[in-house]
C-alpha cells in the first residue's frame, strides 16, 4: 500500500547473533522536558507474535504475524494507538494445506504460517493476506473485516518466500519476496494470477542473507524493506517504479535491543501515523518466550531513507507515546479470566495443528474430548494453546476431571520442543495428579521422549484447579513450576521445577496448553470452567 495516502530455510537457521555493538542512528533528545512526556515501554506486546506486518486505515492500525503449524493462523492484531494491541481475529481459519496439519501419518511442526503480508485495498475495502506454504505455493486470503470470515481468494504456483504485498496507488497488486535474491511479481486486477515476475536484486556477500520483505511506496518511491537475521535491517529504493532498479542502505546492525537478555529488533515494518509521524515494529528475539514486537520512532533523511531515532545508541526501552487521535474503546486485553462462553473460542487461542472439531465445545465451559489414542502428547489432536505473558505469568485452570476414563490423561502444559506438564492421570479406576517432564523432539520435530512421571498425589471428587508459572525472561533456560488445588484457594508445588529452553529453533516461544488423549480406547472427556492468565 501506498503509505502517503492517508488512510528457507537455511538463513532461518542462522545463529543468533548477540545484541552488541552500536547502529548508526539519531539520538532522541533527553531531559527533563523528554522524560516527562508520557512515554511506552518496550516490549509493546510481550508476547509471541513475530515476522510482523503492520499499517493503518483510518484511524485503527492492524498487524499480522507468524504462527507456523498453530491453527487458526495468522493472527491479526488491532490498536489505536500502536501501543495497546488486541488479536483481532485470525486470516487463515485453518491449515487445510495437507494431512500433516491435522495430525493424520504426518506432523507440521515448524512448517505452516512463516513470514507473510497484510495489506488493504481501499477501492474494494478488502483486507487481503498472502503468504506461501512448504515452499510450495502461494495462498491469498480476503475479508473485508479483520474478524473475518476470511475466505480463500486463490492458489498461485509461485511461491512467494517471505512476501511483501503493496497495493499501488493505481490499484495495481505487487509483492517483493525471496531470500537473498529478491523478486517483485505483479498480480492480476483480481489478485488471482500472477502477472510477470522479475528478480530486481541480488544481496552483495558482504551483507548474507536478506528476506522478510515488506513492500512500500512512499512520496513516490518504491521500498523494499529487508532483514538480515537475526542482526540486522536493511532497505532497498526505487526511483524508477516497482521493478527497479533499487539501491541499498542499512538501517541497522547489532543493535542493542530493549529487552534484556534478547536479541537484536529486526524485521517487521514501517507504518505511518495520522499526524505524519513514522514508526518501525519489529521483533527481538526473547527465547524461551518467542520473538516480541518493540517499537521504535523513525526519521527520514533529506534524500529519502529511513533512520530509527536511538536512545543511548540502542533501541529505546521507552519512547514518547505516538501522538494519535484518542482511541474509541480500549482494547481487549491478551491476558485475564476466560470462562469460555459463547458459541466460539475466543481469538487469543489456537490449537496445536488443526483440531478434530467434533471432539470439543464450547458454551458451559470447554469440553475436551479425547481425540487420540498415543503416549505422545505431540501426536494428540485438540490440544489447546495460549501464548505466554512476559517477563513471567502464572495459567491457572478449573478442570472438571468426572468423565474421564480408564487411560486418559489431561492437564495444563509449558508447550514446546521440550516440554512438561502438570495435569490428571486415570488408570484402574483412580485418578492422580501428577507433573511429567521429559517429552523432547529432536531438530527434525521427531519425538524423543515421551514424558516421566515426577511428582504424583491422589485426588478424589470430580475437580480440580491445576497452575503453571511461567519465567520467560531471555538470556537463559528459566523455570517453570507447577502446582495443584482441590479447592481453588490452597495450592501445594508438585514436582522439581522445569527448565525452559531458550533455544531458537522451534521458532515459536513456550505456550500454555490444555490437553486431554487418551492411551487406551476413546470416550472420556474433561470440562475447563475457568481459565486465566495472570501476571505479578
Amino acid at each position: 500500500m501506498d503509505l502517503s495516502w492517508s488512510h528457507h530455510a537455511l538463513s532461518r537457521r542462522r545463529t543468533l547473533a548477540a545484541a552488541t555493538g552500536l547502529a548508526a542512528g539519531a539520538l532522541l533528545p533527553t531531559g527533563p522536558a523528554f522524560a516527562a512526556a508520557a512515554q511506552y515501554t518496550n516490549p509493546v506486546i510481550w508476547q509471541d507474535f513475530a515476522d510482523i506486518d503492520v499499517m493503518r486505515v483510518g484511524d485503527t492500525y492492524y498487524a499480522s504475524a507468524s504462527t507456523m503449524h498453530y491453527s487458526p493462523g495468522a493472527p491479526v492484531l488491532r490498536s489505536y494507538d500502536l501501543v495497546n494491541w488486541e488479536i483481532a481475529g485470525h486470516a487463515v481459519p485453518a491449515l487445510d494445506f495437507g494431512a500433516k496439519y491435522d495430525l493424520n501419518g504426518a506432523r507440521g511442526y515448524v512448517r505452516g504460517i512463516w513470514a507473510s503480508s497484510l495489506a488493504y485495498r481501499p477501492s474494494n475495502r478488502t483486507f487481503y493476506w498472502l503468504g506461501q506454504i512448504d515452499f510450495a505455493r502461494t495462498y491469498l486470503y480476503t475479508a473485508t473485516a479483520v474478524e473475518g470470515p476470511w475466505s480463500r481468494l486463490t492458489t498461485i504456483s509461485t511461491p512467494y518466500y517471505d512476501a511483501g504485498l503493496l497495493v499501488d496507488t493505481d490499484d495495481t497488486l505487487y509483492v517483493a519476496y525471496g531470500n537473498t535474491t529478491i523478486s517483485v511479481a505483479q498480480l492480476s486486477r483480481d489478485g488471482r494470477t500472477q502477472v510477470r515476475t522479475q528478480e530486481v536484486f541480488r544481496t552483495p556477500s558482504s551483507v548474507g542473507t536478506l528476506e522478510g520483505a515488506r513492500f512500500y511506496k512512499i512520496s513516490g518511491q518504491y521500498y523494499i524493506f529487508l532483514t538480515r537475521p537475526a542482526n540486522g535491517q536493511y532497505i532497498l529504493k526505487s526511483s524508477n517504479g516497482p521493478f527497479g532498479p533499487y539501491t541499498m542502505r542499512q538501517v541497522l546492525l547489532d543493535l542493542r535491543g530493549p529487552i534484556p537478555g534478547g536479541g537484536v529488533p529486526h524485521q517487521g515494518g514501517l507504518v505511518r501515523t495520522q499526524s505524519g509521524a513514522w514508526y518501525y515494529m519489529a521483533f527481538v528475539d526473547a527465547y524461551p518466550g518467542g520473538r516480541m514486537p518493540a517499537l521504535a520512532p523513525v526519521t527520514w533523511t533529506a534524500d529519502g531513507w529511513p533512520v530509527v531515532q536511538l536512545v543511548d545508541g540502542a533501541w529505546g526501552t521507552t519512547y514518547p507515546l505516538p501522538a494519535v487521535p484518542t482511541p474509541p474503546r480500549q482494547v481487549t486485553p491478551m491476558t485475564g479470566v476466560d470462562t469460555f462462553d459463547g458459541t466460539s473460542l475466543k481469538p487469543r487461542w489456537e490449537w496445536n495443528h488443526n483440531p478434530d472439531n467434533t471432539r470439543w465445545s464450547v458454551g458451559n465451559g470447554l469440553t475436551l474430548r479425547t481425540a487420540t489414542v498415543t503416549h505422545d502428547l505431540y501426536w494428540a489432536r485438540n490440544t489447546l494453546t495460549h501464548r505466554i505473558q512476559g517477563p513471567t505469568s502464572t495459567a491457572t485452570v478449573q478442570l472438571d476431571h468426572s468423565a474421564m476414563r480408564d487411560g486418559d490423561r489431561a492437564g495444563l502444559a509449558l508447550l514446546r520442543d521440550s516440554s512438561a506438564w502438570i495435569g490428571l492421570k486415570r488408570d484402574g479406576g483412580a485418578t492422580r495428579v501428577v507433573t511429567v517432564t521429559g517429552l523432547t523432539m529432536d531438530g527434525n520435530w521427531n519425538t524423543t521422549g515421551t514424558g516421566t512421571e515426577l511428582a504424583s498425589a491422589p485426588v478424589s471428587g470430580g475437580r480440580v484447579w491445576l497452575r503453571a508459572n511461567a519465567d520467560i525472561r531471555p538470556g537463559a533456560p528459566r523455570p517453570g513450576t507447577f502446582s495443584y488445588s482441590t479447592d481453588g484457594i490452597t495450592f501445594t508445588r508438585l514436582g522439581p521445577a522445569f527448565s525452559m529452553g531458550n533455544d531458537w529453533r522451534f521458532f515459536m516461544g513456550y505456550r500454555f496448553a490444555l490437553f486431554n488423549h487418551a492411551t487406551q480406547a476413546l470416550g472420556g472427556a474433561v470440562r475447563v470452567t475457568r481459565f486465566e492468565v495472570s501476571t505479578p
